[in-house]
């Protein structure tokens, strides 16, 4: 049977008030699909009982913070903005085992929001939990591929019950539901983005070094892209984005010899989420997505391209 998205709609608002009662909820939005069509339906279900934050944690997209307010504007949903750069980045410099990285955000991310919850009264936590995210992070007798913040990273006395009405469905189906729901275009069309953000496009350890470089090189390759798809140069991938590589390359500027980061670019066609090709990006469009990221990102000496399929990667580099 076909998805339905409008009788789906109706079932979560009912799941979330009979999940909710009469208590009080928070939920974050991320700028992705996910957590935005997760808040979309609580703030149906429950606009009056409903606390919504978004949580900058240095590891976002550049511009994020503006995109996310803009967008909860143009919905009527009243958004709180946190500023935790300096307690994730401190947090996690020196870090380098991605399954550490995800559970030190998932951990401190809960902390943070346990802090606001407080404050709100809220004792019900609405995620953006989809399927591939519990699906991958194992348990129930399947392997652990990677764990996401919002399932392997939870604490388990974060003091919240948890509310996750889109756990059933796959990445189409919500942005099916986004589209019903009525959220701007750029939100439920938008590329996915991870839970850790950039902390896990920082192959190895994290600096903010890194991090600065893979916002920047990330913010080319999709300006790259979209502009190429809008020009019908090639066909929009369903994730695209630039990771650093935890080893430099040699290279040289004017006379002298020097040492700078290697980027690798990646993006992939995909239907869910749970497999995926790599794009044939055209060899023009490459290069001057190589040309942009050593002329503008400080610190990038080098351009990849990953040509890896899902299996037997994963489409993040961590």
């Amino acid at each position: 049977m076909a998805f339905n998205p409008e009788k789906f709609i109706e079932e979560a608002v009912r799941e979330i008030k009979e999940k909710v009662g009469d208590k009080k909820a928070i939920t974050a939005v991320s700028g992705g699909v996910d957590s935005m069509v997760a808040a979309g339906l609580a703030a149906r279900a429950i606009p009056n009982q409903l606390t919504t934050l978004f949580v900058d944690t240095g590891f976002m997209r550049k511009g994020e913070t503006e995109a996310v307010l803009d967008a909860a504007k143009k919905e009527g949903v009243p958004l709180e903005v946190i500023d935790a750069k300096e307690k994730f980045l401190s947090k996690l410099e020196g870090v380098s085992e991605p399954e550490e990285k995800r559970k030190l955000i998932g951990e401190l991310f809960i902390r943070v929001f346990e802090e606001h919850a407080k404050g709100s009264g809220a004792e019900v936590l609405i995620q953006g939990t989809i399927a591939p995210d519990w699906i991958e992070s194992g348990g129930m007798g399947r392997d652990t591929i990677k764990s996401h913040h919002n399932v392997g990273g939870l604490p388990k006395d974060m003091g919240l019950e948890l509310c996750e009405p889109l756990r059933e469905l796959y990445k189409h189906e919500v942005r099916m539901v986004g589209k019903e729901l009525g959220l701007p275009k750029h939100v439920f069309e938008r590329q996915p983005f991870p839970g850790p953000a950039l902390a896990i496009r920082v192959v190895g350890e994290i600096t903010r070094e890194k991090v600065e470089i893979a916002r920047e090189a990330c913010a080319i390759v999709e300006e790259e892209i979209d502009l190429a798809s809008e020009k019908g140069e090639m066909e929009r991938p369903w994730q695209y984005f630039a990771a650093v590589l935890p080893a430099k390359t040699v290279g040289v500027a004017g006379d002298e010899r020097i040492y700078k980061h290697t980027v690798v670019v990646r993006a992939v066609g995909s239907l869910d989420g749970m497999t995926a090709n790599f794009s044939e990006i055209p060899h023009e469009v490459l290069g001057r997505i190589s040309t942009r990221i050593t002329n503008e990102v400080r610190g990038a000496g080098r351009v990849l391209y990953d040509i890896t399929n899902k299996p037997p990667s994963t489409i993040e580099m961590e």
